[in-house]
C-alpha cells in the first residue's frame, strides 16, 4: 500500500507543467521574502530615528588618542552603532586580519568640534556611563548640542544659577516664549510681508506709479511689519543659555536658538514614548533645516501628494479616451496595431527621456508660449516657462498614460458582449451603450490602471529634476493668497528629498537615518494612495459583478 501510494506521489510530481509550478511558487515566495527584507529593513532604520536615545560619556585608556579635538580622555554622545571590520596586522609568520569592534559616536557640538560623528576601538574604551546632569539641545543651527547647563542671563542683567530651583521652570517658560516669536515672525515675513510683496511686484510690473496712494500704504504697511518683525528677531537674543560641552568648553546659546531640549538619561519609559511621538509629529509637520537634516518634511509631503493627485487627474481622462477610440470607434487594421505596439513600447521608455520631452515641449514650449501672450509684462522673468507643479504633473501623466490605456483596453474587452448586445437591442446608440454599460463594468480595470500608475508616479525622481522638484521650495503651491493654487511654483518632493539626503548631503552620516525615515514615509504615502483606490475599486466590483453573469 505504501509503495503505491508512494508511486501515485511520483506520477503526479512528474505529471506534465507540475515543475513549473513549483518553480513559480518558489519565484513568488522568493519575491514576497525580499519585498518583506527590504521592508524589514526600511523599517528597522527608520523607526529608531525618533526614538530618544541614551547619552554616553565614555572613558579613554590612558595613551591613546581621542578623535574628539580637545577632549580629553572622554567621548560624549549617542551609541549610533558598533561594528567589526578587519584589520591586517603583519606577525613573525607573515601578515593576517584580525578582527575588531569599533563604536561610532554622535557627540554633536559641530561648531565646537567641527564634526559630529566619531568612531573610536572598543578596545580603547576603559568604561562607559550615563551621566544624568547631561542635556540634549535641539539648536536651530549646527544641530545638536550636548552639555551640562550652568545658568540663564536674562534680558534685565540678572542671572539664574543651575542649582536654583527655578532655573528648569524659568529655561522652559524662556524657551517656549521664544518658539512663539518665531513662529510670528514666520507669520509675518512668510505669510504678511509676503502678500505685499507679491501685490507690490504686480502694481510695478502693471506699470503703477510709485506715489500712488495704494502703492504708498503698502509700502508703509510692509515698513511696518518689517520693523515688527526686526524687534521680535531682537527679543529672541535678549536671554541667553551657559553651558559647558562635555569637553569643558563654555558655550552661550542664545534662548532664541533653541527648538527643544531633555535630559536624555532621566527620562522614564512613557517620557521615551511621549517624546518618541512628539518627534514623529515634528518631522510630519515641520519644514526642514540644516541642509534638510534636520527639522520636518511637511513641504515634501504636501508636494507629493499634490502632484500625484494632478497627475491622476490628467492621466485618467486621457487614457480612457484613448482606449474607448482604439477598441470601439478605430477600424482594427495596421495603423491601430502600430499604435498599440507604440503605446505598450512608451511604458518601457526610460523616465528621464520624458523629462527632457517634459522640459522641452511643456516648459519651453507651451510655458513660454503662455508667458508671451498672457504673462509679457513679466518677463524675462518667467512664470510658466520655467519649471513647476504643473508641468511635473503632465510630465509624469505623460509618462503613465501607456498603462491605463492597456488596462482600460483590457477591462472594456472583458465585458460580456451580451451586456451591450443587450443595450444595443433596447434602442440604446452606441455611445450610450459605452458610456451606461460598457465604462461603469470597467471601472475596476480603470482603476487597476491608475494604481499602477500612481505607484510609479510617485517614485519618479529623474523627470522631476528637469521640470520643477526643487531642493527647497520657499512656498507651498497651495496657499490662502488668490488664486489660491498656484500651477507656476516649483515644489519639494520626498524622492528628490531621499536623493538630496544620500547623495547631496555635506553631512552624509547625519543624513543616513534622515533617508531611511523618508525612505519609510514615501512607501507609506504610496500605500495609503493605492489602498484608497483599491478600496473604491473593490466597491465598484462589487456593484457591477451581478451583470457579468
Amino acid at each position: 500500500m505504501a509503495q503505491e501510494t508512494h508511486k501515485d506521489l511520483t506520477r503526479t510530481m512528474a505529471a506534465p507543467g507540475e515543475p513549473f509550478v513549483w518553480i513559480s511558487a518558489m519565484g513568488l515566495s522568493i519575491g514576497l521574502l525580499m519585498v518583506i527584507g527590504l521592508l524589514g529593513i526600511i523599517v528597522a532604520n527608520g523607526i529608531p530615528v525618533f526614538w530618544p536615545k541614551r547619552v554616553i560619556e565614555a572613558t579613554i585608556k590612558p595613551g591613546v588618542a581621542n578623535p574628539v579635538p580637545n577632549s580629553g580622555s572622554t567621548i560624549t554622545g549617542e551609541l549610533v552603532l558598533t561594528r567589526t571590520k578587519r584589520i591586517p596586522i603583519l606577525g613573525p609568520d607573515g601578515s593576517k586580519l584580525e578582527e575588531q569592534k569599533e563604536v561610532q559616536f554622535y557627540v554633536g557640538n559641530k561648531d565646537a568640534y567641527g564634526l559630529n560623528f566619531v568612531f573610536a576601538n572598543r578596545a580603547d574604551i576603559e568604561s562607559m556611563k550615563e551621566p544624568a546632569e547631561i542635556f540634549r539641545i535641539e539648536r536651530l543651527e549646527y544641530g545638536i548640542a550636548f552639555g551640562y547647563l550652568q545658568e540663564l542671563l536674562l534680558a534685565n542683567g540678572s542671572s539664574i544659577s543651575s542649582q536654583s530651583p527655578d532655573f528648569l521652570q524659568t529655561l522652559s517658560s524662556l524657551v517656549n516664549e521664544a518658539n512663539e516669536r518665531r513662529n510670528a515672525i514666520e507669520r509675518i515675513e512668510k505669510g504678511d510681508i509676503g502678500t505685499i510683496n507679491t501685490r507690490l511686484n504686480d502694481l510695478r510690473v502693471q506699470g503703477g506709479d510709485q506715489k500712488s496712494s495704494e502703492i504708498v500704504a503698502l509700502n508703509a504697511k510692509y515698513e511696518a511689519l518689517a520693523s515688527k518683525a526686526r524687534t521680535l528677531r531682537t527679543e529672541q537674543s535678549t536671554n541667553t543659555l551657559v553651558f559647558k560641552t562635555p569637553s569643558g568648553l563654555e558655550r552661550r546659546l542664545p534662548i532664541g536658538e533653541i527648538v527643544s531640549y531633555y535630559q536624555p538619561n532621566t527620562l522614564t519609559p512613557l517620557q521615551q514614548l511621549g517624546l518618541f511621538c512628539h518627534n514623529i509629529w515634528n518631522f510630519l509637520t515641520e519644514e526642514p533645516r540644516e541642509a534638510n537634516t534636520e527639522g520636518g518634511i511637511f513641504p515634501a509631503i504636501f508636494g507629493t501628494f499634490v502632484m500625484t493627485l494632478l497627475m491622476s487627474v490628467a492621466v485618467v481622462p486621457f487614457g480612457v479616451i484613448a482606449a474607448i477610440y482604439m477598441r470601439e470607434y478605430a477600424k482594427q487594421g495596421f495603423f491601430v496595431r502600430s499604435v498599440r505596439i507604440a503605446v505598450n513600447n512608451l511604458a518601457g521608455v526610460p523616465s528621464i527621456v520624458f523629462g527632457v520631452f517634459g522640459l522641452g515641449f511643456f516648459v519651453y514650449f507651451v510655458g513660454g508660449t503662455l508667458d508671451t501672450l498672457f504673462f509679457s509684462n513679466y518677463l524675462p522673468t518667467p512664470t510658466f516657462g520655467t519649471g513647476g507643479i504643473l508641468w511635473a504633473a503632465a510630465t509624469l501623466a505623460l509618462m503613465t498614460v501607456p498603462v491605463v490605456i492597456v488596462a482600460t483596453e483590457e477591462a472594456m474587452a472583458a465585458v460580456p458582449r451580451g451586456m451591450r448586445e443587450g443595450s444595443l437591442s433596447c434602442g440604446a446608440s452606441k455611445w450610450q451603450t459605452i458610456r451606461h454599460i460598457v465604462l461603469p463594468a470597467s471601472l475596476p480595470g480603470i482603476l487597476t490602471g491608475l494604481i499602477l500608475a500612481m505607484a510609479r508616479g510617485a517614485g519618479e525622481v529623474a523627470p522631476l529634476m528637469l521640470v520643477g522638484v526643487v531642493k527647497l521650495a520657499p512656498s507651498l503651491p497651495l496657499d490662502t493668497e488668490f488664486p489660491f493654487f498656484h500651477f507656476e511654483r516649483k515644489f519639494m518632493h520626498l524622492g528628490f528629498h531621499i536623493y538630496d539626503l544620500g547623495f547631496q548631503s555635506p553631512d552624509s552620516e547625519a543624513a543616513k537615518p534622515m533617508v531611511f525615515a523618508t525612505t519609510l514615509l514615501l512607501i507609506v504615502l504610496v500605500v495609503v494612495l493605492n489602498l484608497s483606490a483599491i478600496l473604491i475599486r473593490e466597491k465598484l466590483r462589487k456593484k457591477f459583478s451581478a451583470g457579468a453573469f
